[in-house]
């Protein structure tokens, strides 16, 4: 019986490194599909899928594994591999200005996550993802302000204000993306857990 219990213990723990690695991937992706476009960028930040797919991590992982997905994209990236934005990588990553939004993204799946563990309704799982993605913004748009600040050469007429005004942009898109990704989530724990 003790043999049995471990096995499924094993299969448990490979599955979330499956599930892990799949959603460290997916970011990969989704920080350069847009890479291709140059007018996808606005302020030196460019528009990508991250945020989506950080939300989508917390909401279908949970918080732990969610976070854990978003901290193996950042260490790869920051080990060299061209994962982040614009194929971009490596140690020196840490000073980029927009650094701060790749941290965001562990506290975005942790976030989404945890509001999802208290409650599985759709409409948790939508309101989970936003607030998800508003901790980005708030961490990332920050950092990046502090950032071009204290060590960045920031852009002539740079001010908080202009930081906003920059994610303003993106900003609709992320809260539709949002929305998608909790219902998206929702409809796949349900389909996970009836098989």
């Amino acid at each position: 019986m003790s043999s049995a219990t471990v096995k499924t213990n094993n299969k448990l723990r490979t599955l979330d490194m499956v599930y892990v690695s799949m959603f460290s991937a997916l970011m990969m992706i989704g920080a350069n599909i847009t890479s291709f476009i140059p007018f996808m960028t606005i302020g030196g930040v460019p528009i990508t899928l991250q945020t989506f797919f950080a939300v989508l991590a917390g909401a279908f992982l949970g918080s732990r594994l969610g976070a854990i997905s978003m901290a193996v994209y950042m260490f790869i990236g920051l080990a060299g591999a061209p994962v982040f934005a614009k194929f971009m990588g490596g140690p020196t990553q840490i000073i980029s200005p927009t650094f701060g939004f790749i941290l965001s993204f562990i506290v975005t799946a942790y976030v989404t996550g945890k509001i999802i563990e208290k409650n599985n309704k759709l409409h948790t799982y939508i309101f989970a993802a936003i607030i998800g993605t508003i901790f980005s913004y708030l961490i990332g748009t920050n950092l990046m302000y502090i950032a071009y600040k204290v060590w960045a050469a920031a852009p002539s007429a740079f001010s908080y204000k202009v930081a906003w005004m920059w994610m303003a942009v993106p900003f609709p898109k992320d809260i539709f993306l949002a929305v998608l990704a909790g219902i998206f989530a929702h409809r796949m724990q349900r389909i996970v857990k009836r098989s």
